[in-house]
């Protein structure tokens, strides 16, 4: 049985962030919101949630996760980021974007896309989740949450917990939640490259 935790969307309850921390740091997988639609996370290397994640939303293994980083400076540290992204990324976070960005070695190798060698980074504009990943001291993978068989994300923390209330450690309302997910633009050649339009504005990328 998941526990869940009703958080104030602007001043989330300090004493329930630190808890849903210690669940994460634990081994634990929690349903979170964030400035798209509600997302599924763990802790950053923990093999054992990351397989639970995938059994949840039934995605194979070459499933991209995306880290959510609390900041630009944390970016730095997993993902090679040279000046003009650099000038992107602080223009566009925090934000509904995700960025796809070559991966330094700080990447687990099966986080990474194989050929590539990507990783998918983005920094979150929530209050909830900004304090999580601020609690926390390092990023949680993270993937949106659509069930098997549909097709939009869910929205709705209480129709969530009737979902998962057995299969996840942790839900957190954060009120609703959108249906669009984030911009995803390409960093890993010269010039910026939107490659899914979402929620966040694609003007002035490309």
């Amino acid at each position: 049985m998941s526990q869940f935790f009703a958080l104030h969307p602007d001043n989330p309850q300090a004493r329930l962030i630190r808890h849903a921390v210690d669940i994460l740091r634990d081994g634990g997988v929690a349903v979170v919101p964030t400035d798209s639609t509600y997302a599924i996370v763990c802790h950053l290397d923990d093999k054992g949630a990351v397989e639970r994640i995938q059994r949840i939303r039934q995605l194979d293994k070459k499933h991209n996760f995306t880290l959510l980083c609390r900041d630009l400076s944390e970016i730095a540290t997993y993902a090679r980021v040279d000046n003009t992204a650099y000038r992107l990324l602080k223009a566009r976070t925090p934000g509904a974007y995700t960025f796809l960005l070559r991966a330094t070695a700080e990447v687990p190798r099966r986080l990474q896309h194989p050929k590539r060698k990507t990783i998918g980074i983005r920094v979150p504009d929530n209050a909830i989740l900004q304090a999580i990943l601020i609690e926390h001291g390092q990023p949680l993978m993270s993937t949106s949450l659509i069930l098997p068989g549909r097709e939009l994300p869910e929205i709705d923390a209480e129709d969530i917990r009737d979902k998962l209330e057995h299969q996840v450690d942790l839900i957190i309302d954060g009120g609703h939640c959108g249906l669009e997910p984030t911009t995803v633009v390409d960093l890993t050649e010269a010039a910026a490259k939107v490659i899914r339009q979402g929620r966040g504005s694609s003007e002035g990328l490309e």
